[in-house]
């Protein structure tokens, strides 16, 4: 009996050892990216410094180097996907838990989860053929002419820009935003909405006081992860968003992300100065989406803390 214990306590103390290794592995590779990229990017930012950030001008030619488009044009469609996808997604999930029962319900689910299996240049091919002219044609000047007054939607529309890049997003997040949001709503205690059901409420009613409430920290999450896929995304945007390094107040003009400014140019810099500088807006990168994954954290523990008070 002696042995077994000793051997028992060898084996929980062999499979903490192995556990803590994978995690410190996991770590320790997370900042040796972070390392290796903030030492290529070393000689640009000592050429540009704070400037490389604010500067708008892109030309290899001169060695003149500016992020400020690419950050732009990376953060403004991510937020058009967002703000798109925080009605469908949040109204899907809504609709899969509260209103639609049984195997349906399952189907459907599967159904919208299977958008999440696409290939991205699938969705990037589906933009150029489909979306883009739909978006010239159509949208855009529909846009032009009853929100015309805002300089949002002024110029022409040309069908690849922000708003085709932030719709493509858009449809390739909701899955993601959909998916986690209907099964956290899904483990709402059923005595909560009976309760509010009980008290006279209609369903609206009954969903608008417990189901949302009670599920608000993890849409926060659901919502701040699918923003995380739409800040690196690649190809689906590199093949709609026109890839014009230009800072515009127009949705419909062409722009540039950081991740297909990095796809597009890599195999093409030739000089030392040019590869820094694509290293640098790859560290950019990495830094605004761990801001945004350390505001969403801090935000659904605002929202966990109060929904305590509150209870």
């Amino acid at each position: 009996m002696g042995r077994l214990r000793f051997l028992s306590r060898q084996a929980d103390t062999l499979f903490r050892v192995g556990v803590s290794a994978m995690a410190i592995l996991l770590l320790l590779t997370a900042a040796a990216l972070v390392v290796l990229l903030a030492i290529q990017a070393m000689p640009s930012f000592r050429e540009f410094g704070l400037g490389f950030f604010i500067g708008r001008q892109w030309d290899p030619v001169n060695n003149e180097f500016g992020a400020l488009p690419f950050v732009y044009g990376t953060v403004v469609t991510s937020l058009i996907a967002l703000i798109l996808v925080i009605f469908v997604g949040i109204g899907s999930a809504i609709f899969l838990t509260q209103y639609l029962k049984g195997w349906l319900s399952s189907v459907v689910g599967f159904i919208i989860e299977l958008l999440a299996a696409i290939p991205s240049v699938v969705y990037g091919l589906w933009g150029i053929f489909a979306i883009a002219p739909w978006m010239r044609t159509s949208v855009e000047p529909w846009l032009g002419a009853h929100l015309g007054f805002l300089p949002l939607f002024q110029g022409t529309p040309y069908g690849v820009g922000l708003l085709t890049a932030g719709f493509i997003l858009a449809i390739m997040i909701l899955p993601t935003v959909t998916s986690l949001s209907r099964d956290i709503m899904a483990v709402v205690p059923s005595a909560i909405k009976e309760g509010a059901l009980a008290l006279g409420a209609t369903h609206w009613e009954m969903i608008r006081s417990t189901v949302l409430p009670y599920s608000w920290p993890g849409i926060i999450g659901a919502l701040m992860l699918g923003l995380g896929r739409a800040l690196g995304e690649t190809m689906a945007v590199t093949m709609v968003i026109g890839n014009r390094p230009e800072v515009s107040a127009s949705l419909f003009a062409p722009g540039h992300s950081m991740a297909s400014v990095i796809a597009n140019e890599f195999t093409e810099a030739t000089s030392h100065l040019y590869l820094s500088a694509l290293s640098e807006i790859g560290f950019t990168l990495f830094i605004v989406t761990a801001l945004f994954s350390l505001l969403s954290r801090w935000l659904v523990v605002r929202l966990m803390a109060r929904a305590g008070r509150e209870v």
